[in-house]
């Protein structure tokens, strides 16, 4: 039977492998990986009823397997320079390869001099995770004005109804709701993000601006990371999540809710030539 792998990647996309123990090193006997709940209970004379219910905060611990003090180091330097880290996990499941995210901290890693009899240093490490495991699952698309045409590349399951209004229709089958991030290319005049929901109209997104060619419109709705930002033409960000530009008493942060038929709709005053959608299910074990 096939393995799963592991490999750590790093804020700038620069990955670590847990599987190579000549360029990284091997990691072994990971525990923690399925997940579990903590409850609260209501005595109601002789019955009990749950009144509060969270997921628990795993960690991941288990062993490293280094071939020498060098790829020890090396795995210190990279944990030590990364502003964020995540665990990169495929899993051969009989129908085909996945591969899932779930966003780490490290926390510790010990040191001894401890060798295998294969002249192998084998040390603890522990990982705390601040996620569930997720895929990133992108769509991209682009239209060329000269030719009237939409060219679509697709990267995961999906159905497009109809190419001239640029629907989007996918079913979440994660086990919570799937936050989006959407990029927008200029120019763009006050473009809107619509959520359907079985058909219905269920969210909208107003965003009052306009978004000038080789600017870009940056929309996320991760928890602990909602924004709605222009890129400028320098690379630098303005925040758009204000009075002048967005409707506050709306709901602005489109989640796709779990197994149900949803439709994401992109438009604006004018043309939305370029566009990219990464929707991100989640579950709570893979």
């Amino acid at each position: 039977m096939r393995v799963r792998t592991f490999e750590l990647v790093n804020n700038k996309g620069q990955v670590f492998s847990l599987m190579d123990i000549n360029e990284g090193c091997i990691f072994k006997e990971p525990e923690n990986l399925g997940y579990g709940y903590t409850s609260e209970f209501q005595r109601l004379g002789n019955t009990y009823v749950e009144a509060l219910r969270t997921i628990n905060q795993s960690q991941i611990p288990g062993n490293l397997e280094f071939r020498n003090y060098d790829n020890y180091r090396k795995f210190i330097d990279y944990v030590e320079s990364a502003e964020g880290l995540r665990w990169k996990c495929t899993i051969p499941y009989t129908s085909g390869a996945k591969t899932y995210f779930k966003d780490v901290v490290f926390q510790e890693i010990g040191k001894n001099d401890l060798f295998t009899e294969e002249d192998k240093l084998v040390v603890p490490v522990t990982f705390n995770c601040l996620s569930l495991w997720y895929e990133e699952n992108t769509i991209i698309y682009n239209i060329t004005p000269q030719e009237n045409e939409i060219r679509w590349d697709f990267m995961w399951d999906s159905r497009f109804i109809d190419y001239s209004t640029r629907n989007l229709e996918y079913v979440n089958t994660g086990h919570t709701e799937a936050p989006i991030l959407v990029e927008m290319d200029g120019h763009l005049v006050n473009p809107k993000i619509e959520l359907y929901v079985e058909g219905q109209l269920y969210q909208t997104v107003k965003i009052t601006v306009e978004i000038q060619e080789y600017e870009k419109l940056l929309y996320g709705t991760r928890e602990n990371d909602f924004y709605i930002n222009k890129q400028n033409t320098d690379g630098t960000l303005t925040s758009l999540f204000s009075l002048d530009h967005i409707e506050f008493e709306n709901d602005n942060v489109i989640r796709l809710p779990a197994n149900k038929s949803c439709e994401l709709r992109l438009t604006a005053d004018n043309e939305v030539l370029n566009a990219q959608v990464t929707i991100l299910p989640q579950y709570k074990a893979v």
